[in-house]
């Protein structure tokens, strides 16, 4: 039986691709680390993977702007001075992958030009920039998932509740008109809410970085690109919850976000 073959990215600061790669072998993807450098050289090549993620951490040139110089590297890279590594990921969408990013992956989708996606493909409309608590942010939220979104890494997800460690992870759209496009076609797929009304929030510390609309991960139309700023890969088992010894019937919620991942590819790609 065929795998599903996971590139989880490390180096250049990325400091959570362990975890990351962990969860994605825990539930059944074959799932292996590779260091940016061995793809900027052509070493390894995204065609040979179903999955793509860009884990949590941090990356070269941040001081510049999160993930801003990374995000330079996919866009203009040519490997081996001859395929453009940009034109390598469109065909890895081309063939169905999907792509993960996670708090500075997130970032990086962002400031790449990969979200929001749809026409907007390669053009940066919004950002993600500092906390209005001007300070890192390392803390658990509650999460609501839109249930008219495409993203299928959330299905059959309501609630999450998951950690946050981050100094840029407020959400900022170009303009208006893009929120209003993004909220028409669900691609606002995760939002920080308030844990006594369970509506989006702008409340410190609920919405933990000030958040437009309170956004905390976008899907692009088709589903198949998402990115979060929580880290679900830090839920993975119940012993994660800061309040596993009170509470009854946990289950990793973290986790749920993967497995979709792998059971897509299984019934879609494979």
């Amino acid at each position: 039986m065929t795998k599903v073959k996971v590139l989880v990215l490390w180096g250049y600061g990325i400091n959570c691709e362990q975890e990351t790669n962990f969860v994605f072998q825990k539930v059944g993807a074959h799932s292996e680390i590779v260091h940016l450098s061995e793809i900027f050289s052509g070493e390894k090549s995204l065609k040979d993977y179903h999955i793509l993620c860009f884990p949590g951490g941090f990356l070269d040139g941040d001081h510049l702007g999160s993930a801003q110089a990374c995000s330079h590297r996919f866009r203009y890279l040519k490997i081996q001075g001859k395929t453009s590594l940009w034109d390598e990921l469109m065909d890895f969408l081309s063939r169905g992958g999907l792509i993960l990013g996670i708090c500075n992956g997130f970032q990086l989708l962002v400031k790449m030009g990969l979200l929001p996606g749809g026409t907007y493909l390669g053009q940066r409309k919004c950002t993600l920039t500092y906390n209005d608590s001007s300070r890192f942010e390392d803390r658990w939220v509650l999460l609501k998932v839109n249930p008219k979104s495409p993203c299928i890494f959330l299905k059959g997800l309501t609630e999450i509740y998951l950690p946050v460690r981050h100094g840029e992870g407020k959400f900022i759209p170009e303009s208006s008109s893009l929120m209003e496009e993004l909220k028409k076609h669900g691609q606002i797929a995760l939002q920080y809410i308030h844990p006594y009304t369970k509506e989006p929030t702008l409340e410190y510390p609920f919405n933990p970085n000030g958040s437009i609309e309170a956004v905390a991960g976008l899907t692009d139309p088709t589903g198949r690109i998402f990115g979060l700023m929580p880290h679900p890969e830090a839920f993975n088992h119940f012993t994660n919850h800061p309040r596993w010894t009170r509470l009854s019937d946990l289950k990793a919620q973290g986790l749920t976000i993967f497995e979709n991942a792998v059971t897509f590819v299984k019934e879609n790609v494979l």
